[in-house]
């Protein structure tokens, strides 16, 4: 094989490789966009737990649970006397929410969350009675009610507790039915639009593109986020489009740089766009400790003196020494860790010295504080 076969054969390799890395990179249009319209609706509603085993509402902190049994026992032909004051410990005043999925038809059953609302210790073992879920606009779409499958233990004794995951939580895994259809229109007319999860002007352009590459000039990027698509008119036709067109790979552009810090856990999260340059930090850390003695002054004897509490207190700070640091500047995430971790600073510092990077404009990246 001579030297310019091996070339070839070497160039050859060398595109299939790009060629799979760049398909490992490409993302379905259905991760990157959602179908406008297609979309799930939130049900609530109020509703009682039985059957629990003594650890229900307590009735006198929780009146609205009592009113809510007599009630019940009113729409079932059981009158209450007047001035009856019930003592339950089997029964809870609970929340049930759920998601109506898109194009959800009468008969389907969804999972249902229950939730106590009152003080009860526990909702194991319990039995959610018939409750209408409604949607926001005042419809019942659906009606819950089954035994809750509750993910926890708890015991309790001699003043000791033990609890493990949530007691108050329950799920009922198809738990309701849906009573009430939500109409889902797929498109208006002949145009279907594409909405994507993050406005991004240069993936909407790809994504139009592609769907062009693939199923002819059909598409148009109305804007950073919204692609506009003609599709068939037919049902059956329709379907197979938006089906063949979800399927379709796109490599979407590399997202703004950006920096999270959560200040409540002190992470720090940021994406492979962040760029850094060169900078010079010095962190030390400034510590504060109080020291607080109580002691007694007693008087000499016959002194007529009065024995009082004196404190003694002795406060002291300390400062690490703070060395000025050269930080090199870094192309990518690997260069940036390394650099941010010769400083040494923990998670909270880091924050500060984030901060004050990218006011110096040495940290090229938006900081997102959550």
């Amino acid at each position: 094989m001579s030297r310019t076969q091996k070339y070839l054969i070497l160039l050859m390799w060398m595109f299939a490789a790009l060629l799979v890395a760049d398909a490992a990179r490409a993302e379905r249009i259905k991760d990157l966009a959602s179908i406008a319209g297609v979309r799930s609706n939130q049900l609530v509603g109020y509703g009682l737990v039985v059957g629990l085993d003594g650890s229900g509402d307590q009735t006198t902190q929780t009146p609205f649970t009592v009113q809510s049994i007599v009630n019940m026992l009113s729409n079932m032909g059981v009158t209450m006397p007047p001035g009856t004051s019930l003592q339950l410990k089997n029964v809870a005043a609970v929340m049930v929410t759920a998601s109506l999925p898109s194009f959800a038809r009468a008969g389907q059953q969804i999972d249902v969350t229950v939730s106590s609302m009152g003080n009860a210790k526990s909702l194991q073992g319990g039995t959610l009675v018939l409750t209408p879920l409604k949607g926001a606009d005042g419809n019942v779409y659906a009606m819950a009610q089954g035994n809750l499958a509750v993910s926890g233990a708890g015991a309790s004794g001699g003043g000791s507790k033990v609890t493990i995951n949530h007691l108050s939580v329950g799920r009922i895994a198809g738990g309701a039915t849906v009573e009430r259809e939500v109409q889902t229109p797929v498109g208006q007319g002949e145009y279907v639009y594409f909405e994507l999860n993050s406005t991004d002007f240069g993936t909407a352009q790809r994504v139009a593109a592609a769907i062009n590459k693939a199923m002819g000039p059909v598409a148009t990027a109305a804007d950073g986020r919204q692609i506009r698509v003609r599709a068939p008119l037919g049902a059956d036709e329709r379907v197979s489009f938006l089906g063949a067109v979800e399927n379709l790979g796109v490599t979407p552009v590399q997202t703004v740089a950006k920096v999270i810090i959560n200040t409540r856990s002190g992470s720090v999260v940021m994406n492979q766009a962040v760029t850094l340059d060169n900078c010079a930090v010095a962190h030390g850390n400034l510590s504060v400790s109080v020291n607080a003695e109580n002691a007694v002054s007693q008087p000499p004897a016959l002194s007529a003196g009065q024995t009082t509490a004196v404190t003694n207190a002795q406060i002291d700070i300390k400062q690490e020494g703070g060395a000025l640091i050269n930080v090199r500047s870094g192309a990518n995430l690997a260069d940036i860790v390394k650099a941010l971790n010769a400083i040494g600073a923990n998670p909270q510092d880091l924050t500060a010295i984030l901060q004050a990077m990218k006011a110096a404009g040495a940290l090229h990246a938006e900081l997102e504080i959550i």
